[in-house]
């Protein structure tokens, strides 16, 4: 049996789910920029100028990891496709 990676799950905003209240409100290349965005300024921490602005680099990661935004929500903003 193959274990497909739960951050680029093919199927992240399942039907049911909407009960939940941190539900998915992110798509896939969604979730995959911001990990990599996030990635980048954290990296700024450690690597370049070294400047404490890329501690912010965790809200873009922790969001992209976790598939749910909460000023998407305010928003109204869903970019899951499986919702369209």
């Amino acid at each position: 049996m193959v274990r497909r990676s739960w951050l680029l799950d093919l199927q992240p905003c399942e039907p049911g789910r909407e009960k939940e209240m941190l539900r998915t409100n992110e798509g896939n290349i969604d979730r995959l920029i911001r990990v990599v965005v996030g990635l980048g300024l954290l990296a700024l921490v450690f690597l370049g100028p070294e400047t404490a602005w890329g501690w912010l680099g965790l809200i873009p990661l922790l969001t992209g990891l976790f598939g749910f935004c909460p000023l998407y929500r305010m928003l109204g903003v869903d970019t899951c496709p499986a919702r369209r």
